[in-house]
């Protein structure tokens, strides 16, 4: 059975199948913030996503982090790392983009998780 959460009119904001949650492309709503605050901002989003489907941060599996400029990864990493327990990371990937669809959009996040 597939389970679709947070429906919109071009994407799901959650899906899951199999005991497995899949995120779509999560970013901050404040863009006007720096990375480090569009990072929890986006950690706080995931929180939230994982609860609708019965799931948590210490259940990720993975994580697609999407970086405007990758000079400002040890910011998005200072929060990344506050928000998660070092024992329950994910494997990660950390990609640089050129572009989020607005100048100010510095990550987008898309995690996987067990349920």
């Amino acid at each position: 059975m597939v389970e679709r959460i947070k429906k919109g009119k071009t994407l799901h904001g959650i899906v899951v199948h199999g005991g497995v949650a899949y995120t779509a492309g999560i970013g901050a709503d404040d863009i006007g913030q720096d990375m480090e605050g569009q990072t929890r901002q986006i950690c706080a989003k995931i929180d939230a996503l994982l609860a609708s489907a019965g799931s948590d941060k210490s259940k990720l599996l993975r994580a697609e982090i999407f970086i405007t400029d990758m000079a400002r990864k040890p910011d998005m990493d200072r929060a990344w790392l506050a928000w998660l327990d070092e024992s329950d990371l994910p494997a990660r990937a950390t990609i640089g983009v050129a572009d989020l669809g607005d100048p100010q959009r510095l990550i987008e996040v898309i995690v996987t998780a067990a349920c």
